[in-house]
């Protein structure tokens, strides 16, 4: 399916499009709606999604590497297995995502509500969470080596067995957050 293709069928308004395998890379689609839509292994590689609602959709094991989702609404939407490399999500809205198993390092995160996100074994080296709220996120198991968590809400996260070595932390709230048998940014471990 063409791009031109794929953006009729999104102007259509259509709910719960089904655009697995769709090839959208480098699209430029700012302010979109694609709540619900099936996006299973598809390529939007340095697509333009700045806030678009993409609440509920679909990502699994999708090409978003450099993508824009600055101030986009990913509410209970599934990223798992995802590549989010080098993405901008500046301000979104991921309360309740599921990025578990995703490579998401040197993304931009700054700012988003993760609250109750899941981010399970996924690899956030360098990943940016400045003032990001992370309130009873799941990021056990990850790498947040050289990840900028300043000012970020981590209130009753829980952050058992990942490796925070070199991470800044400064201003962070971490009361309730769970620790246990981390490498913390100044290589000792909680236990």
């Amino acid at each position: 399916m063409k791009i031109e293709q794929i953006k009729q069928m999104i102007a259509s308004g259509r709910q719960s499009l089904w655009l697995t395998n769709a090839n959208l890379e480098g699209a430029e689609l700012p302010r979109v709606s694609l709540i619900r839509a099936q996006l299973l292994r598809a390529n939007l590689s340095q697509a333009d999604l700045n806030e678009a609602d993409l609440s509920g959709a679909n990502f699994m094991s999708a090409n978003l590497q450099s993508i824009n989702l600055r101030g986009a609404k990913l509410d209970g939407a599934t990223l798992s297995g995802v590549d989010l490399t080098g993405a901008d999500l500046t301000g979104a809205s991921l309360i309740d995502a599921d990025l578990s198993r995703a490579n998401l390092s040197q993304a931009n995160f700054s700012g988003t509500d993760l609250s109750r996100a899941n981010f399970g074994e996924s690899n956030l080296t360098q990943c940016n969470f400045q003032g990001a709220n992370l309130t009873q996120a799941h990021l056990s198991e990850v790498s947040l080596v050289d990840a900028n968590l300043n000012g970020a809400n981590l209130t009753d996260a829980n952050i058992r067995e990942s490796d925070l070595s070199g991470a800044s932390m400064e201003e962070a709230i971490t009361d309730g957050a769970d620790f246990e048998f981390s490498v913390l940014p100044d290589g000792s471990v909680d236990n």
